[in-house]
């Protein structure tokens, strides 16, 4: 059964979790360094995880813009869990979350070649492309 948990404090089990899943898909798999995937902003965010059978599978986090938004970063789902529809799950209940909390829109930058995988949940790409840990994003948007 899944289940979606979320926190703002960084002493909880959720936190924990999230780091975790960070740890493997970003550090592990696509070689981030640690020092910039856990930042200065972890403290500042809500995190999102969803559970399959209580086992922590995929987060992402949150913090909220001046101008009434949401920027999630930081959406991972472990690589024997994707292709499931997960990501796209979790994703989904964080705008419902901004939606409920009357936030005006969602913003994330998306490595490209998961563009369509946001395009799908109804994000549009905004700006120019950039590189951030040696790998290319764009900035999407989903307006609320």
């Amino acid at each position: 059964m899944n289940k979606i948990k979320y926190s703002n404090n960084v002493n909880s089990d959720i936190y924990q979790d999230s780091i975790n899943i960070r740890k493997a898909v970003f550090i592990d798999e696509q070689n981030v360094p640690k020092n910039l995937e856990i930042d200065d902003n972890e403290a500042n965010c809500t995190y999102f995880n969803l559970y399959v059978d209580n086992q922590p599978v995929a987060t992402a986090r949150f913090f909220p813009t001046e101008d009434n938004g949401i920027h999630v970063q930081r959406v991972a789902v472990l690589k024997n869990f994707r292709h499931q529809n997960l990501g796209s799950n979790l994703l989904k209940n964080i705008i419902k979350f901004a939606q409920k909390n009357n936030y005006k829109y969602v913003i994330l930058g998306a490595q490209d070649h998961a563009q369509l995988f946001y395009k799908k949940l109804g994000f549009h790409v905004v700006g120019n492309q950039y590189q951030e840990v040696g790998i290319l994003h764009h900035d999407m948007k989903l307006d609320l």
